[in-house]
């Protein structure tokens, strides 16, 4: 079991950056892969990066649409991951979540996740 905690979200300018944080309540790097997905008004919620368990770095996996601007990463020592996004456009807003899945495959799949936070909102303006 894990709870999940995201911050970091705002309302940014298109061009603009956001680093959304999400913290766990235990150790994520040998056991957990680590998500982050995005849900806008009326739209399925979708993948937007994640990045395997690992005792390093892990390997990260991208959605295209966010690919080049978008940066996960996750720091061991302290329990987060961390989303760096740039370039932001208007698409990009919506609820963001952090996810846990106890396996290292299909990252890209929602259904992989066993474990949720409540979600940042991320509202990019024109």
């Amino acid at each position: 079991q894990v709870q999940l905690v995201e911050s970091g979200g705002g309302l940014v300018q298109a061009g603009g950056s956001l680093r959304l944080s999400c913290a766990a309540s235990r150790r994520t790097d040998s056991v957990y892969g680590m998500g982050w997905f995005r849900q806008a008004p009326g739209k399925e919620r979708e993948f937007v990066a994640a990045i395997s368990m690992g005792t390093t770095s892990g390997t990260a996996y991208y959605a295209a649409s966010v690919k080049g601007r978008f940066a996960i990463s996750r720091d061991n020592a302290k329990n987060t991951v961390q989303l760096q996004m740039n370039s932001l456009e208007p698409e990009d807003t919506g609820l963001y979540f952090c996810a846990a899945s106890r396996g290292n495959f299909n990252l890209e799949n929602r259904d992989r996740y066993a474990y949720w936070g409540q979600g940042t909102q991320v509202t990019v303006s024109s």
